[in-house]
């Protein structure tokens, strides 16, 4: 047992341990530990994960009780790969949630392929992770796993079941545009703000129809809110601007009542001018919010922070699409440690500098991982 206790070891010790205790030679516990402190300082795969314990093992024996040494990689990947996924995701849950118990803002979810996780021998399709990320927090939420793009429809709701979203605004791109979904999200206590585009044929049409309407009669007699901003830099002027059009009882030939909640249809248009030429855009959002040209513009904005702020940084920080854990569970396990890697990374405000650079400091120095954890 370690010497000192954080928040993700009390989770981490709930784990079931997959192992036939009479030939287990290494604890869950420490395995999971040594695992996470790799992923922190750099490892992105199993023999690195190896080198780096045996490299710290006069670290790691400060606080974690190792009668038979550090672990193999070929151990290392065998447990991984066998502990329960979802048990292991809702352990990540609950975990953040004690780290968020003042959580604040919009709940962006969306979903990411894991490309180099397929199998070729089994016709294995490469997993998918849908995870849900606070903007204003920077913090994974959670994640649940499914085996294709298309699959997001049925994993959605199981994450929402997961998460606490009463008071939230939840964003979801156009996969996610669905009835049952936004249900479940005004059942759970928050509000919805849902792209509408081609797989929402008919009321994408509507909406169009609508705006172009309203935009001709300079929204005459509607009740409605804007407005605009201008942003300038890397040679590039984007002029965006948001139209909220509220009291849609009041609409003739208005058909969207199947969705639950609808309050208000937002239309975000962006011009974008580079080098003299331009090209424009407009996207539409269904929303249980008012009418509130800002509140729903920000909204859109803090969605696209799980693409800057997680999907990429998954990428090209911790390399996640070059990740060939394959078998078993092994894919699924370690997003989830890389999630949870970047949280604790994501939690330590007051040391300066990039993801990059903090896990590399991290490698580096084993006062800077212990403040990581929690433990000093």
């Amino acid at each position: 047992m370690a010497s000192f206790e954080t928040s993700i070891h009390k989770h981490f010790i709930k784990i079931s341990d997959p192992r036939d205790k009479a030939k287990t030679q290494h604890s869950l516990l420490n395995i999971l530990t040594i695992v996470l402190c790799a992923v922190i300082g750099g490892s992105e795969d199993f023999y690195d994960i190896e080198e780096f314990a045996k490299c710290k093992e006069e670290f790691f024996r400060t606080f974690l009780d190792l009668p038979n040494g550090m672990p193999s990689h070929d151990t290392i990947n065998r447990v991984i790969s066998k502990i329960d996924p979802k048990e292991f995701s809702n352990c990540m849950i609950e975990w953040t949630k004690e780290l968020s118990e003042n959580l604040k803002g919009v709940i962006a979810i969306d979903g990411k392929t894991l490309r180099r996780s397929f199998q070729d021998a089994s016709k294995k399709n490469p997993l998918h992770i849908v995870s849900a990320w606070s903007s204003e927090n920077g913090l994974v939420l959670g994640q649940v796993q499914t085996d294709a793009k298309s699959n997001e429809i049925t994993a959605i709701p199981k994450l929402l079941t997961l998460l606490d979203i009463r008071g939230h605004i939840v964003t979801i791109d156009a996969m996610g545009c669905q009835k049952d979904i936004a249900e479940k999200i005004l059942d759970g206590g928050g509000d919805y703000v849902l792209a509408l585009k081609g797989n929402q044929k008919d009321s994408l049409e509507s909406v169009k129809y609508l705006f172009d309407w309203e935009l001709k009669n300079d929204f005459s007699g509607v009740s409605h809110t804007e407005i605009s901003s201008v942003e300038k830099g890397h040679g590039r002027i984007e002029t965006r601007k948001v139209y909220s059009i509220g009291e849609l009882e009041k609409i003739e030939g208005l058909s969207l009542e199947k969705w639950t909640g609808l309050q208000s249809l937002t239309m975000v248009e962006s011009v974008r001018e580079i080098n003299g030429s331009s090209t424009s855009e407009r996207r539409y959002y269904i929303s249980s919010l008012p009418a509130s040209a800002k509140i729903i513009g920000d909204s859109v904005r803090s969605h696209w922070e799980i693409e800057n702020s997680l999907h990429w940084v998954m990428d090209v920080t911790f390399h996640e699409d070059y990740a060939r854990n394959r078998k078993e569970h092994s894919a699924a396990n370690m997003a989830t440690m890389r999630h949870i890697a970047l949280n604790l990374i994501k939690q330590e405000k007051k040391t300066k500098g990039s993801i990059k650079g903090k896990r590399k400091r991290a490698g580096w120095n084993d006062e800077y991982l212990l403040k990581l954890l929690g433990a000093i």
